[in-house]
């Protein structure tokens, strides 16, 4: 449970091995913290990153999460509970890019990404929110993308996933809110890093750190969306409503 101050005692990332959740988490901790569990694919690849979460006074825990698996999304987030108690902070952090050409030549491919995306974030979310509602608190950060705000014909696999994962986010945010429970969407342009790499990056680009300091701040805020850089809040808002003959001519990639 929350202390008085507000701060999380027991942390859980589902996406453990994702650069910007685990910056998210290491910024969460706080002196009240103490447990993180890193929900991985690659329990291997967890136990490395978990050493940089954890601290004399911080355990970290390194349990199976594939978000493909929705079936096993609620038994995952009932074992936490029984085993840590209450979920005070989730991180939504699990993702993958892909390659558009990739999709365009293999549907199945597309359907992959799209069930880790969307689907896995729409089992996991509403076992979270399941929790959230017996307790009587609790906060969920989703790591949605502007990806998602206007989908390009470049990655439109991808930013269908991110519109259908920050839909629901927002739809989900809505219904716990008068519960006393927080989903704050966060929504970040291009972000350096592994999933990055060697990709020319975009105007406004910015870093897993810094990121997780708005996230944070947001939080605290009690705001319900972030946009990381700010500034892609007021550009977005003019790409939302260009013509689409417009948009199409755009040289966004």
């Amino acid at each position: 449970m929350n202390n008085a101050f507000g701060e999380a005692q027991h942390i859980v990332l589902l996406g453990g091995n994702s650069e910007i959740g685990l910056a998210v988490v290491r910024a969460l901790i706080s002196p009240a913290t103490q447990t993180v569990t890193l929900g991985c694919r690659s329990l291997d690849k967890g136990a490395i990153v978990a050493a940089t979460v954890a601290s004399d006074t911080v355990t970290v825990d390194v349990v199976h999460f594939d978000a493909a698996d929705s079936a096993g999304h609620q038994p995952f987030i009932d074992a936490e509970v029984a085993k840590h108690g209450d979920l005070d902070a989730v991180v939504m952090a699990f993702g993958v890019l892909g390659e558009q050409s990739d999709f365009d030549s293999d549907p199945v491919v597309a359907a992959d990404a799209v069930t880790t995306n969307y689907v896995g974030a729409v089992s996991s979310g509403l076992a979270v929110a399941k929790q959230f509602r017996r307790q009587g608190h609790g906060v969920l950060v989703v790591l949605s993308s502007v990806a998602g705000e206007r989908v390009r014909s470049a990655n439109f696999v991808y930013g269908s996933s991110k519109a259908g994962l920050d839909a629901f986010a927002q739809g989900l945010g809505d219904t716990l809110a008068p519960l006393g429970a927080q989903v704050l969407v966060v929504r970040p342009g291009f972000v350096h890093s592994a999933m990055t790499k060697g990709m020319k990056p975009a105007p406004f680009s910015t870093t897993p750190d810094v990121v997780a300091a708005r996230t944070v701040k947001a939080l605290r805020a009690g705001k319900h969306t972030v946009w990381v850089p700010g500034t892609l809040r007021f550009v977005f808002g003019i790409f939302r409503h260009l013509p689409r003959a417009v948009w199409r001519r755009l040289p966004l990639g």
